[in-house]
């Protein structure tokens, strides 16, 4: 582990960063011992920097559970960041370019927790028990650290990539439809630019949220009724620039759109 000074300076640089909109150089250059276990650290203390600043934390992304998205980044396993109430935008919004860097999408569901779920031992039961609806989601993927040979570690360390995410569509009950099968096309301006199946992420999207209640558990930590919990892009990242619009149809489940200006 990295001393605690050192995890607390990039956690205190991370947040510089997000607010000036000035990525920082890569941690495993600057650090090449720096591992997992220090990046959840940072993480977590980056977490507690703006809740004291007065953002609410209300859910978790979990990213990189489909192959998909293991193929487009080179990293081989899940990780999990933030979503803070700041970051909850609802379909058909303008989105500002300008407060991301290098903002890409994603097509995922959201599971909305109606009871606390916990781990160890968490199974896929347990999520859909526990879980109230799903809905249709975008996630808008930020980086706060420069993304030329982005590790595990360095992504972790930055949440995760979180940036926001885009709820529309209809929600429907966990037993309501095969979440397997649900599909999605990714839209910009007008052209197809990635289509998928939320299979892909784990077989089932509900398996990347036990994955999640499992991991936490370890820090003493579990996902509590009401958390929106972002399962995964079964899509790779797609680049946006300003001024272009994104729509994602989700067939049966409606559709989740957003505008960037």
């Amino acid at each position: 582990m990295l001393d605690p000074t050192i995890i607390e300076s990039i956690a205190n640089e991370l947040v510089e960063a997000g607010r000036t909109r000035t990525p920082v150089p890569l941690l495993t250059a600057r650090y090449p011992d720096m591992e997992v276990a220090d990046s959840y650290a940072v993480q977590r203390l980056w977490r507690r920097r703006n809740e004291e600043a007065g953002r609410t934390l209300v859910g978790r992304k979990i990213g990189l559970t489909s192959r998909a998205m293991q193929m487009a980044t080179g990293i081989t396993e899940p990780d999990y960041g933030a979503i803070f109430d700041d970051m909850v935008l609802s379909t058909g919004c303008a989105v500002e370019w300008d407060k991301y860097t290098h903002p890409r999408v994603e097509v995922e569901l959201a599971f909305v927790l109606k009871t606390d779920l916990s781990g160890p031992g968490c199974t896929l039961f347990d999520v859909l028990n526990a879980t109230d609806y799903v809905v249709p989601a975008l996630e808008i993927l930020d980086s706060r650290i420069e993304m030329a040979g982005r590790t595990i570690v360095d992504t972790i360390a930055d949440n995760a990539a979180m940036g926001a995410m885009v709820v529309g569509g209809t929600p429907v009950r966990p037993d309501a439809v095969d979440l397997r099968w649900v599909a999605a096309l990714l839209y910009k301006n007008q052209t197809v630019e990635e289509t998928g199946v939320a299979a892909g992420v784990l077989d089932h999207p509900g398996n990347g949220v036990h994955w999640l209640a499992n991991k936490i558990a370890a820090h003493g930590d579990s996902l509590r009724a009401g958390d929106i919990i972002l399962a995964g892009s079964f899509t790779r990242p797609m680049w946006v620039a300003k001024g272009d619009t994104v729509h994602a149809d989700y067939g049966p489940l409606g559709a989740v759109t957003c505008h960037f200006t």
